[in-house]
């Protein structure tokens, strides 16, 4: 069991130096039926508080599929599957040999750090929306630069450059995975006609 000040320690960490803190998550060792239990239970945690925030906000500009919270809840859950494996083979189409329990274990630690900033961000949605919105632009630059180091750390690549290779091969990948996903969750929750 991880104690708290462990926790916290490992958390200033991941926002410092990034690769070190790789390096300690990989050596935890914890299996694959536990890291992807565990990455749908926190899709599932940053569902509940995306629907919260939907509560105290403008939802008309959202699709049907933004505002159905179990319908929000799959999106999330498949597209952190299809990044997962996006990363992991584009990692290994520029040469990288990690393996993807290493990565899966990131990818872990990375979405529970996004729902305890999602938790953060929702109490300063309530004070000011302003402020929540720069504050989810600075989050959202801090995780692009945590994922880019965990991609580097856990498939053994040269540098952050071929990372970024990696994050635009597996966008293409993903895109096309979004397309699978919104066939089996139906177009018409996504707003679009059904006789489009």
């Amino acid at each position: 069991m991880i104690e708290r000040d462990a926790v916290k320690d490992l958390v200033l960490e991941t926002i410092q130096t990034p690769r070190s803190a790789a390096q300690k998550i990989i050596s935890l060792y914890l299996s694959r039926d536990v890291l992807w239990t565990s990455l749908v239970l926190v899709a599932c945690f940053n569902s509940i508080i995306f629907s919260m925030s939907l509560l105290i906000s403008d939802t008309s500009a959202l699709p049907p599929l933004l505002r159905n919270p179990l319908m929000f809840f799959m999106l999330v859950t498949g597209l952190q599957v299809l990044s997962v494996h996006g990363f992991y083979w584009g990692g290994r189409a520029l040469g990288g040999n990690g393996d993807l329990g290493d990565l899966l274990s990131l990818m872990v630690w990375l979405q529970f750090l996004q729902a305890a900033a999602n938790v953060c961000l929702f109490f300063v949605l309530l004070i000011s929306p302003g402020i929540e919105a720069i504050l989810s632009l600075g989050v959202g630059i801090l995780g692009l630069w945590i994922t880019l180091n965990f991609i580097t750390e856990a498939l053994h690549l040269p540098g952050l450059l071929h990372a970024v290779g990696v994050l635009v091969l597996a966008t293409v990948g993903i895109a096309f995975g979004l397309v699978i996903l919104a066939a089996m969750i139906g177009l018409g929750a996504l707003g679009v006609p059904a006789n489009v």
